[in-house]
């Protein structure tokens, strides 16, 4: 067994699960399971995780996670709406037979992509919205009549980007999911804050150096470094959302020296904050 694992049923009556998900928070921790999956942001926003990668979302997100990918989504910050998605999963036995013959063929190279996860450019995943949230009072023949077109749309169409490094291994054991999530809410907790590695090491009741081993190999990169991530991911949110200063974002998300908050979103982002917040306002 690998990360936390999820049982998942089809739909009733349907050879695949179609099913939208509303509440105040994501309640799922980092989880893998062996169906894939295709979730499409409705409403809400925070920071996405799918195996090492981590980044924003928000309405108009549209990811597909391939089998056994362990992945999750976290709402942080000030919340406007309440969380709402549409999520697909379907085990690979479901289009196996159908993936051999020549009409599927965009689907299976789509379908073996998502062994890193993809993420779908905006636009194309605004032109498939309607259709996936007609799945779901569609009867089921039309149903998978419908997901296959959804499939081939994206599969022909779509513009895409990885989200798993190349070299990223999910093959953790329980014990091991359950120190990830462990971290992930510590620092959702704490990110504006001063993280010592002695204080996380000791919540995941490891030594700093074992922790540091640990971190490295999972996610091939330090835990200073996703820490810095993370925040920078925060400040990229609120630039776009409010009207607060560089420094008073900066000091928000945990930097006290602005000159190193600059120093980090040019590390992470490639643009300084004021020419970030000015491209996103001139769209």
């Amino acid at each position: 067994m690998k990360a936390e694992y999820r049982s998942i049923s089809p739909s009733p009556g349907s050879s695949f699960r179609t099913s939208i998900f509303e509440g105040k928070e994501f309640i799922a921790s980092w989880h893998f399971h062996s169906q894939y999956e295709l979730t499409y942001i409705l409403g809400s926003s925070g920071i996405r995780y799918v195996g090492d990668n981590m980044a924003n979302f928000e309405y108009g997100d549209l990811v597909l996670v391939g089998s056994n990918l362990p992945h999750c989504w976290k709402t942080v910050g000030e919340q406007k709406e309440d969380v709402k998605c549409i999520i697909i999963q379907w085990d690979e036995d479901l289009l196996s037979d159908w993936l051999e013959k020549e009409e599927f063929q965009h689907i299976k190279q789509l379908m073996q992509l998502a062994s890193r996860g993809i993420h779908f450019d905006k636009e194309k995943a605004k032109k498939v919205e309607s259709k996936m949230l007609e799945l779901i009072e569609l009867p089921p023949f039309e149903r998978l009549l419908s997901f296959l077109q959804i499939l081939q749309e994206l599969a022909v169409n779509a513009n895409y980007k990885y989200l798993a490094g190349q070299g990223f291994t999910s093959n953790l054991t329980v014990k091991e999911s359950e120190r990830v999530n462990l971290i992930y809410n510590y620092v959702k907790e704490h990110h504006n804050q001063q993280i010592s590695l002695d204080a996380v090491a000791e919540k995941v009741a490891m030594n700093k150096e074992s922790f540091c081993r640990f971190f490295k190999k999972t996610f091939r990169k330090s835990f200073f470094e996703f820490i810095n991530e993370y925040k920078i991911s925060m400040a990229t949110k609120m630039l776009i959302n409010t009207d607060l200063t560089a420094s008073e974002i900066g000091y928000k998300v945990g930097y006290n020296n602005l000159s190193f908050f600059n120093r980090q979103f040019l590390k992470f982002v490639q643009i300084q904050p004021s020419k970030y917040r000015k491209m996103y306002r001139d769209i």
